[in-house]
């Protein structure tokens, strides 16, 4: 038996179990000793019928007196199955939905051992569908409980772990023992024994502490590594050091801010020394940060260099092309645009200006990374939206140039902790001020106990959604999916906008959704942003995208399917003019973590507070995708719960790469895999 066998090695697993364990991950072996409970059950005390607590999950033994199970009641329906249990002590109802075989296989008379929560029903206990087995078969230990799919029980997934016991004692530990003495760990083996199958609280806190611990120094060292690659002895481009960026700060209407002024500072101390930038600068939507790229690129023009600004969709692009023109042309700079989009010969021309140096700052897509696209002298690599882009694409734009300075840029508020563990590679700049006369967004959060209450602020809101027509604005509606489900009760982008075509039948209500292709979602943005359509429907595609000064209400559909930042980022969409701006966010679901977030909204429009709220409540697996960062998934360590593990294990991680920085050791070697596993072999995630 090894880590890297197929799980169909097992017994019990065929091609139908594999493939839905598939479905959870687990296709081997190694997999599936990683695949962890989620929660345990403890059975080892057995309690009396008499001592049994409502809500309060318990075991006991007890003897079948009856079991009733009736044939169908009206509609087709078949009745429950209902048993009652004695011991010395009292009795109790069970009851079961469609398990009438279990009248054959349960016998009256006969002891079994049941385990479940006890439900008041008319005010006697009854507990629903408990899990129950023979004496003879009864385990009475801490039983783990494994997150499950359609296809895999409970019983199934505690078999299938049983059979891969053996390998415990054999997989490769990352740590060394020295490490592991250091820093006061138990073994691997036992850590992953007693996630599986604790003895006690004590020993499964011992394992999740190791194993939280091995997380944290995967990622860590990878992205020390990182970083350590990305300070390449090879020498930076430097930009003239003469301030002639004060020509173009000083032509502005405006002034900048104090966050603006210390974030151009940053970028031009980087930018004049000889060590290449590196730099992030992250910063809410409106609080400037496209003014701070158009003085780094003029910086860069001024130095004789070219500057490229790469962003994730063709309408965000051709955006920043036109107001780049605006501002940067009236300098002698010549602005161009690159997309998948245009006709051949303006592609060639463009190429043309962009080989021979006569287009100084050029904006564009994914089209910019293409092989035939040569750049005379670029200096300057900017990404917008950086996030929305793959690290090998960022890789590809910076390996146009003789090592360029590198400036990437993001509208989404990334948790101050997470902002460390992700950008440890790079040197972080943020914008967190507004400028001057910028209106806050109104936030008004749509609840209620029923589904009529919950109806009838919907109601309320469209009806200021109308009066805000009327005023000549527009308004965004957004739906988490673009057909009806017939699963969850959630509102479609498609059945919204044929309900409002309907309820505001003088204006155009218009559609944009994941599934249209490009041109076609490009085309509706731009009747939105022209007015030509003034209420959109869409999905999130419009999270990122573009500016519409006179959209003044956000409509959130379900917003209990979106994270905080998700919908912090959706408001953004609005209050990007001069009149004042509203946001809704209609909560169906009604769940506590939901009615949360819409109390946080309404009560802050501080993007970073915000995104670390998000953290606590949802940790940081899908804050906003970190998988096509190259960052691991963290199965049980937790950035906002466990910082100070994350402390340690960094202090072990400078220790062992001070001593072995490319982890040749033989005592590294399984460290150095298990990073190359997660990371892809070449981890050098220099953005």
């Amino acid at each position: 038996m090894n880590s890297l066998d197929s799980i169909t090695v097992l017994k019990g697993v065929g091609p139908k179990k594999a493939d839905a364990l598939k479905k959870l991950g687990i296709y081997t072996l190694g997999d599936l000793v990683y695949t962890f409970p989620r929660g345990y059950e403890d059975r080892r005390n057995v309690c009396n019928i008499a001592d049994l607590r409502e809500n309060q999950a318990a075991v006991f033994v007890g003897t079948v007196e009856t079991v009733v199970s009736s044939g169908y009641r009206g509609g087709g329906f078949r009745r429950p199955t209902k048993m009652l249990v004695s011991d010395d002590t009292g009795s109790i109802e069970l009851v079961f939905f469609n398990s009438a075989y279990l009248a054959k296989t349960i016998k009256s008379g006969n002891q079994y051992v049941f385990y479940g929560k006890p439900t008041l029903n008319r005010g006697k206990l009854q507990i629903i569908h408990p899990d129950f087995s023979g004496i003879k078969y009864a385990d009475f230990g801490i039983l783990p409980v494994y997150p499950l799919v359609s296809g895999i029980s409970q019983k199934d997934m505690r078999k299938i772990h049983k059979q891969v016991e053996p390998l415990y004692g054999s997989l490769d530990d990352i740590l060394s023992q020295d490490t592991i003495e250091r820093n006061n760990l138990c073994s691997l083996e036992y850590a992953i024994r007693n996630m599986h199958a604790p003895e006690d609280k004590q020993k499964l806190l011992e394992a999740k502490y190791r194993l939280i611990f091995d997380e944290f120094m995967v990622l860590q060292t990878g992205l020390a590594i990182a970083k350590n690659n990305s300070s390449e002895l090879k020498k930076g481009i430097a930009f003239d050091d003469d301030n002639s960026e004060d020509e173009y700060i000083n032509s502005l209407p405006y002034n900048l801010t104090g966050a603006q002024r210390r974030c151009t500072n940053q970028i031009m101390a980087d930018l004049v020394s000889d060590k290449r930038m590196n730099r992030l600068v992250q910063g809410d939507v409106g609080s400037g940060k496209t003014v701070i790229a158009e003085i780094a690129m003029f910086k860069a023009f001024k130095s004789g260099y070219q500057s490229v600004m790469m962003a994730p969709t063709e309408i965000l692009a051709k955006q920043h092309y036109e107001e780049l023109t605006a501002t940067l042309s009236g300098h002698g700079v010549s602005v161009g645009f690159l997309s998948g989009s245009m006709k051949a010969a303006e592609r060639r021309e463009v190429l043309a200006k962009l080989k021979d140096g006569s287009i100084q700052v050029v904006t564009g897509t994914h089209a910019l990374i293409q092989p035939d696209v040569e750049y005379k002298n670029l200096g300057l690599v900017i990404t917008d939206e950086q996030h929305r882009f793959g690290v090998a694409q960022r890789m590809r734009l910076k390996d146009k140039g003789d090592n360029p300075n590198v400036l990437v840029m993001t509208a989404t508020p990334i948790p101050r902790t997470l902002a460390v563990i992700l950008y440890g590679d790079l040197d972080v700049s943020v914008v967190d001020e507004l400028p001057p006369g910028r209106k806050a967004i109104e936030t008004k959060l749509i609840s209620g106990s029923n589904q009529s209450q919950i109806e009838e602020g919907r109601n309320r809101c469209y009806n200021f959604v109308e009066k805000q027509l009327a005023m000549g604005h527009q308004a965004y509606v957004v739906a988490p999916l673009i057909d009806e489900s017939e699963v969850m009760d959630i509102k479609s982008a498609i059945e919204i906008q044929e309900e409002l075509s309907q309820r505001f039948k003088g204006y155009k209500v218009g559609l944009v959704h994941g599934a249209m292709k490009q041109a076609e979602k490009d085309q509706i943005m731009e009747l939105f942003h022209k007015g030509q359509i003034n209420v959109l429907v869409a999905t999130v595609v419009i999270e990122v995208g573009i500016n519409v000064p006179n959209a003044t209400v956000m409509v959130i559909e379900n917003s209990e399917r979106f994270g905080l930042a998700q919908l912090h980022q959706l408001r953004g969409r609005v209050g990007r003019g001069k009149d004042k701006s509203y946001c809704f966010l209609i909560n169906a679901g009604n769940s506590e973590v939901s009615v949360q977030r819409g109390k946080i909204m309404e009560a802050s429009s501080d993007g970073f507070y915000i995104a670390e709220e998000d953290l606590k409540l949802r940790g940081p697996g899908e804050i906003f995708g970190t998988r096509q960062h190259g960052i691991p998934d963290l199965r049980l360590a937790d950035l906002a719960r466990h910082l100070d593990v994350m402390e340690l294990v960094k202090t072990e991680v400078a220790r062992i790469l001070e001593d072995d920085p490319t982890l040749k050791k033989e005592e590294n070697k399984p460290l150095k895999m298990r990073i190359e596993s997660l990371f892809g072999k070449d981890y050098t995630l220099d953005l």
